[in-house]
């Protein structure tokens, strides 16, 4: 997916999170959103996904056969947060296979191979609730690197996650990555050092 922001800029009360945003992001390409903490690169990344209204300009959608409405963009991206809650009360298995229902998997992923990919086979019936933080962020990444989706967005995605954690997210979003636009809020290289390119939310920034 390729997504252009025109003059974006995002305020909450009198204060501007960003403002000036013109950048275009481009199908098939990985990129970093870096900045300090409580910087704005979550209520940028936000705003690209269409999650948030934003206070001037417009985002714009598209692939290589036409443009997507701003109200589908949804279909076509999938987010991984560590704000974004997952359903407690079921286990592993029941919620990708809910999440399969309306956002289908890639081709030839099953719900129990991409349980297998994350390590957590030995905990597949096992409800949420009971899970690890660093479990539950497993279950978050596979459903946003496994849907059949063309826009990837990664907010802090090793929040977390241990050093085996971090090895499996780096694995994966580096086999899982080609031909997908990927995009990563992150101030930690870990986390996006396969990115081609990097955006600096500090230059967005108002005095």
């Amino acid at each position: 997916m390729k997504i252009s922001l025109t003059n974006t800029g995002k305020r909450y009360n009198r204060e501007w999170i960003f403002r000036g945003f013109n950048y275009e992001f481009e199908n098939g390409k990985s990129y970093a959103i870096t900045g300090p903490n409580g910087s704005g690169k979550s209520t940028l990344l936000q705003a690209i996904g269409g999650a948030l209204l934003l206070s001037e300009g417009h985002v714009a959608y598209g692939n290589d056969q036409q443009e997507i409405a701003p109200e589908k963009a949804f279909q076509h991206l999938s987010i991984a947060a560590p704000y974004l809650e997952l359903i407690e009360e079921m286990s592993v298995t029941e919620f990708l296979t809910f999440h399969q229902s309306f956002k289908p998997f890639l081709p030839g992923k099953t719900v129990a191979s991409i349980i297998a990919e994350v390590g957590l086979e030995k905990a597949a019936a096992k409800q949420i609730r009971y899970y690890s933080s660093g479990m539950k962020q497993r279950v978050k990444l596979a459903q946003a690197l496994f849907s059949d989706v063309s826009l990837i967005l990664l907010d802090e995605p090793c929040t977390n996650l241990d050093k085996t954690g971090i090895q499996l997210y780096q694995g994966l979003v580096n086999q899982y990555r080609l031909g997908r636009t990927i995009i990563v809020s992150s101030n930690d290289e870990a986390e996006y050092g396969f990115c081609e390119q990097s955006v600096s939310i500090l230059d967005y920034k108002t005095s």
